[in-house]
C-alpha cells in the first residue's frame, strides 16, 4: 500500500494538504488538511457591524465579493434592514458577474490542465484543430492560421525553458486522453480566457469601483447612486456598457466554454462514475427576485439526501453545527460536541507535529478547517449542489433544459451528475444560466431609473440607536464555490461574536467526532491512481470542487510560530 502526500495542492487559493492510502491502484482512504490559520472572525469582535463587510471581504481576494454580501445580509437580518429594489438588482448583477468570471477562470486556468496535456499540443496539426473547433462551435477564432500561431507560441515558450507554473506538471501522464488537436484547441482557449475574464470583470469596476474588493456595498443597500440625468451616477450610458459586457460574456460562455466542456468530457466519460463523495447536497439559494425579508429566490434553496432527486428538503440554519474533534481548535463545551454558528467559538490551538512533517496524525487533530454538519451529516455544497436542487425543484426551467441537453450530448443519465465530471458540467451550466439572466436584471434596473425610482438604501436602520440592544442575524449567499453563511451577534451596537461557515469548510473539512469523512475525503475514495508519484487523478477530483482554503480558515499566529513550511520546487 502506497501513502501519497500532495502538499501543497496547487492551482487553488490557500494552503491544502491531502494524504491518501493507495492500494491496487485505487485510493482506499484520504485525509484533507488545511495548513494555514487566519482568523478574521476574531478580528471582527467589538467592531461596528456596519463595517464588518469591509473586513470580511478581505477573507479572500479570489472570492472577493462573497463575504461582503454574506456579512451585509447577516447584519441586515439582525437589525431588520431591507435593501430597496435598485440595491437588490445591483447586488444580483455584481455577484452573478463574480460567479460567471470565477467559473470560467476555474475551468481554464485552475482545472483544465488536469485533463489537457500542453506538451501534446506541440504535435497537433493546425488544420485538423481548425476542423475540430469549427465542428463544435461557430467561434470566429478557429482558422488554421490562428491555431498554427498558437502552436508556434507554445513551441517558443517551451524552447526558452522558462515554463514557470507549468514546469512541474505531469505532462505525458498515461491518464491524459485528449488527441493533440483537442489539446491545442484547449490551450488556445486557455489563452483567450485570460483576456476575456479581464474584460468581463469590468462590470465590478463599473458598479463597485474596483476588483477585487468592491467599495460600493453598504448595510441597508448600496453606495452607488443611480440617476439617468447625472454623470456622477449610474446612468443610461452605464446601462449600455453593462449590456455590452454581458453580451461579450454570453458569447464566450456559449460558444467557447460550454463546447469545450462537452468536448473534453467526451474523452473522459468514465469520470462520470468517479468522485461521487457523500451523496448529500445543500444549497441556500440565491438571487432574490422580490423585496422582502424572505424573498423568492431565482436559484432555489434545498437539501438532497442520498442522491434522491425526487425529494428536495428545506434548509433550517438551526440544524447546522461545526465540530472540532479533528481540527486545531478548542471548544469550551468539549471537542466532541457540535456548536451552531450562533454559539460558535474560534479558539485556535495547534497540536500538530513540528514542521516539516512527513505524515499527519489523522487519529488526532489534523486541519485548521472545522467539520460542518447538517443534522450531523456531511453536505457537499457548490455548483453541483445548486444545479441538483434546481433540477429536482424544476426551477428555473432553464436549468433542467440545459442539464438534460448536456446529459443527452454525453449519452449519460442523471446518475452521472453525482461525480467529478458532474461538478464540471454543473459549473458550466450554472455559468450559462447566470450570464443569460444578467441582462434581465440590468433591464429591470434601467426600468426603475426610467420611472425615477432612484432608491439605493434603507436609511431607517442606519442609526445604531434604532437597533435592538441584543440581536442576532444570519446571512446566506451562494458563492461560486457553494453555500456560504455568516452569523453575527450584536449587543449595544457592537459585534459580540462572528462566525463564518464557508463552502470549502463544508467540502474540505476533516472527519467529525464520530469519524465520518468530509466531501473531499469521501470523494477521493475509489479514485484510480496510475502513477502514485504523479497523482494526477487525485488532483482532478480535488480541483472539481474548486478549493479555497483562504475562505475556509479565516491572521497569522500572534506569537509568529512557524506552523508549516511549503517548499516550492
Amino acid at each position: 500500500m502506497a501513502h501519497i502526500v500532495v502538499d501543497p495542492v496547487t492551482r487553488i487559493e490557500g494552503h491544502l494538504r491531502v494524504e491518501a492510502e493507495v492500494d491496487g491502484g485505487t485510493v482506499k482512504e484520504a485525509w484533507s488538511s488545511s495548513t494555514m490559520f487566519r482568523g478574521i472572525e476574531i478580528i471582527l469582535r467589538g467592531r461596528d457591524p456596519r463595517d464588518a463587510w469591509a473586513f470580511a471581504q478581505r477573507i479572500c481576494g479570489v472570492c472577493t465579493t462573497v463575504h461582503a454580501i454574506a456579512s451585509i445580509r447577516a447584519v441586515e437580518k439582525a437589525i431588520g434592514a431591507v435593501p430597496p429594489p435598485n440595491a437588490r438588482l445591483l447586488r444580483n448583477i455584481i455577484i452573478a458577474a463574480q460567479a460567471v468570471q470565477d467559473h470560467v477562470v476555474h475551468f481554464y486556468h485552475l482545472h483544465a490542465l488536469d485533463w489537457v496535456d500542453i506538451v501534446s499540443a506541440l504535435d497537433a496539426d493546425p488544420a485538423k484543430t481548425s476542423s475540430l473547433a469549427q465542428s463544435i462551435s461557430d467561434w470566429p477564432l478557429s482558422s488554421t492560421t490562428y491555431f498554427a500561431g498558437v502552436r508556434d507560441r507554445i513551441k517558443a515558450f517551451v524552447q526558452r525553458g522558462q515554463l514557470g507554473p507549468f514546469a512541474n506538471a505531469y505532462w505525458g501522464h498515461p491518464a491524459y486522453r485528449l488527441p493533440p488537436e483537442a489539446n491545442l484547441m484547449a490551450v488556445a482557449h486557455y489563452l483567450e480566457a485570460l483576456d476575456w475574464q479581464r474584460r468581463f470583470i469590468k462590470i465590478h469596476a463599473v458598479l463597485g469601483g474596483k476588483n477585487p474588493h468592491l467599495q460600493s456595498f453598504l448595510v441597508g443597500g448600496m453606495a452607488t447612486p443611480v440617476d439617468p440625468d447625472s454623470q456622477n451616477a449610474l446612468n443610461m450610458e452605464t446601462i449600455a456598457t453593462l449590456h455590452k459586457l454581458v453580451a461579450d460574456g454570453l458569447a464566450f460562455v456559449s460558444r467557447v466554454y460550454i463546447p469545450d466542456v462537452l468536448a473534453v468530457a467526451s474523452f473522459y466519460k468514465d469520470w462520470a462514475a468517479l468522485g461521487a463523495g457523500v451523496g448529500n447536497y445543500m444549497a441556500y439559494g440565491e438571487y432574490p427576485e422580490e423585496d422582502s425579508e424572505t424573498p423568492r429566490l431565482f436559484l432555489p434553496t434545498g437539501i438532497i439526501r442520498n442522491r434522491d432527486l425526487a425529494t428536495v428538503l428545506p434548509v433550517d440554519q438551526a440544524k447546522i453545527s461545526e465540530y472540532v474533534a479533528h481540527s486545531w481548535y478548542d471548544y469550551s463545551v468539549g471537542d466532541d460536541k457540535g456548536l451552531n454558528p450562533f454559539k460558535g467559538e474560534t479558539a485556535p490551538h495547534y497540536t500538530g507535529p513540528a514542521p516539516p512533517y512527513e505524515r499527519l496524525d489523522v487519529a488526532a487533530k489534523y486541519s485548521w478547517l472545522k467539520s460542518p454538519r447538517y443534522e450531523d451529516e456531511a453536505m457537499e455544497v457548490g455548483p453541483l449542489a445548486r444545479m441538483l436542487v434546481a433540477y429536482a425543484s424544476g426551477r428555473p426551467g432553464r436549468v433542467k433544459e440545459l442539464v438534460d441537453k448536456v446529459l443527452s450530448s454525453l449519452g449519460v443519465g442523471p446518475a452521472a451528475l453525482f461525480s467529478t465530471l458532474g461538478r464540471i458540467a454543473a459549473r458550466a451550466i450554472e455559468t450559462q444560466v447566470l450570464v443569460e439572466s444578467m441582462d434581465r436584471w440590468i433591464a429591470d434596473l434601467a426600468e426603475n431609473m426610467a420611472r425615477h425610482d432612484y432608491r439605493i438604501q434603507d436609511n431607517s436602520k442606519w442609526d445604531p440607536s434604532s437597533w435592538p440592544a441584543d440581536c442576532f442575524g444570519a446571512g446566506f449567499h451562494e458563492a461560486p464555490r457553494g453555500a456560504l453563511g455568516h452569523w453575527v451577534h450584536i449587543a449595544n451596537g457592537a459585534i459580540v461574536n462572528y462566525q463564518c461557515v464557508v463552502p470549502s469548510t463544508w467540502n474540505a473539512g476533516p472527519r467529525d467526532a464520530v469519524g465520518h469523512p468530509g466531501p473531499y475525503e469521501a470523494a477521493l475514495v475509489g479514485t484510480p491512481v496510475a502513477k502514485p508519484e504523479q497523482p494526477l487523478e487525485i488532483l482532478r477530483t480535488l480541483h472539481s470542487f474548486d478549493p479555497c482554503m483562504a475562505c475556509g480558515v479565516h491572521v497569522i499566529d500572534a506569537t509568529k510560530r512557524e506552523l508549516a513550511r511549503v517548499k516550492v520546487v
